[in-house]
């Protein structure tokens, strides 16, 4: 599973091949159970899509004055779902039992970079905070774009007391790191339906103690001489999981290494890219969905997943294909942007409930639905938390627990039987092959019909790539970051 690359140093990458993608299949134990509309959303006033956890420099979730918080992209429950990336604001919220949250607001006051800010992680150093998140669009252009850059938040502090949990600048936000062309392709080299640098992750490592940024990107994969046009228009869909590391442990000052995992001519997209260390392996997890898959593969939207004996590799797909957890067929967008996160023996994944009621091959078609049935159809709101049971190279679920629940450290968790998990004829349900943006139609060199303003569609994170009912005003069409 791997090619040595000249640019990598000689340093073998691990790669996601199409030989492992090709047994991507829904069956016991990896679908998820049907979720329906939130039972619980504490937040009726507001979307709430990637949602991430803040951590202690150990990986561990952090306790600030006996509260847990999470952050969240978020924005008002009155615009268009589709429409919510071009607003996206990271706000926090917090819990003093992982049950009942309350919200402390929007975490910046102006200041922050690009023109909204996608999904990233949160590190709580010794009292420090920072916040890494992803700087979508230029903030000094007149219209809309799509630039990503890796920035972080530093400077700002949090206080917790009786009265709940207060954040508070002044921040000060810089640009980490920028793609260098070589390692990891800029907007100008790219090809693809999309483009990816973006979703920063803070990780130390428990073996060597040395500290890294994970990241999601897109690996170069230009036009080779020889090969044929479907060859060559696979080589667009190029994905890969990137990493910087900081010689000195400094959460401010990064540098660029090789990429840990590519999916050259498999698929676009690896989001949000994180690492759950157990048993002395490493498991490294990444979301993506069925319509960035290049042509000739299919595999749904879902949690998919890797395992390697130290950081740098080299890994192996998780039950033989990646595949580790997905929608059911009967809603194949139900959730999106899974987390993964340890708790006593098992390893639990928080996502967010996407559209819940929806059967479709592509959620193209949401756009083509009055704008009152869009947002009855979307969740907006945290998904059931996925339990799920690790054993080396295999996974399988085990349960669900309520929406918005992420148990403290020391809580035990009820007994799960699996009976709640489908199987048998509910496994079913064709999976729609990839290759296209969302149900658009890709032309040469990688155009999308219907696409954003630079003639491709650049997805946010969640891969909603709509009609324009779902775009922003600008036309370009969002994934679902």
């Amino acid at each position: 599973m791997h090619e040595t690359s000249g640019s990598d140093g000689g340093r073998p990458r691990a790669r996601w091949t199409r030989e492992q993608a090709a047994s991507i299949e829904r069956r016991r134990g990896n679908v998820a159970p049907a979720a329906g509309a939130p039972e619980i959303d504490p937040f009726p006033e507001l979307h709430i899509w990637d949602t991430w956890l803040l951590r202690d420099r150990y990986g561990e979730i952090a306790d600030v004055g006996g509260y847990r918080l999470a952050f969240s992209l978020t924005a008002p429950a009155d615009l268009l779902p589709g429409k919510r990336h071009d607003v996206a604001e990271i706000r926090c919220f917090y819990s003093p039992d992982g049950r009942a949250w309350r919200d402390a607001g929007p975490v910046f006051d102006g200041g922050a970079l690009g023109q909204r800010q996608w999904a990233g992680s949160a590190l709580y150093d010794d009292g420090d905070l920072y916040l890494y998140y992803t700087a979508a669009g230029d903030e000094a252009a007149d219209e809309m774009t799509y630039t990503q850059r890796i920035a972080v938040a530093h400077g700002g502090t949090v206080a917790a007391g009786e009265g709940g949990v207060e954040l508070s600048g002044p921040w000060t936000h810089e640009t980490l790191l920028t793609p260098d062309g070589e390692w990891y392709e800029t907007e100008a080299q790219s090809r693809g339906m999309t483009y990816t640098f973006r979703d920063p992750w803070f990780f130390e490592d428990p073996a060597t103690g040395e500290t890294h940024l994970l990241f999601e990107a897109n690996a170069p994969a230009p036009e080779r001489p020889g090969d044929d046009a479907e060859t060559t228009h696979r080589r667009e869909f190029n994905g890969c999981v990137g990493i910087a590391t900081s010689p000195s442990g400094d959460p401010l000052s990064w540098e660029l290494r090789p990429p840990l995992l590519d999916a050259v001519e498999v698929n676009q997209e690896l989001e949000r890219p994180h690492v759950v260390v157990a048993d002395g392996r490493y498991y490294l997890f990444v979301c993506s969905h069925v319509h960035t898959f290049a042509p000739g593969v299919t595999g749904p939207d879902g949690l998919y997943g890797f395992v390697a004996d130290a950081l740098d590799g080299e890994y192996r797909p998780l039950n033989g294909s990646g595949l580790v957890a997905t929608n059911p067929p009967e809603a194949p967008f139900q959730a999106y942007s899974w987390m993964a996160f340890a708790h006593d023996e098992e390893v639990l994944v928080q996502s967010f409930l996407n559209y819940h009621d929806f059967a479709g091959d592509s959620l193209d078609a949401i756009a083509d639905l009055p704008e009152a049935e869009q947002r009855d159809r979307f969740g907006g709101t945290l998904a059931p938390t996925l339990r799920l049971a690790v054993d080396g190279d295999r996974t399988r679920l085990r349960g669900t627990l309520d929406g918005w629940r992420i148990p403290t450290p020391d809580e035990p968790l009820p007994p799960a039987d699996e009976s709640e998990l489908p199987d048998g004829d509910a496994l079913g349900g064709r999976i729609r092959e990839g290759g296209s943006a969302g149900g658009y139609a890709v032309g040469p060199s990688g155009t999308v019909d219907g696409g954003s303003t630079d003639g491709r569609t650049v997805d946010g994170e969640d891969g909603d790539s709509l009609g324009d009912a779902e775009r922003g005003d600008n036309g370009g069409s969002h994934g679902a970051i």
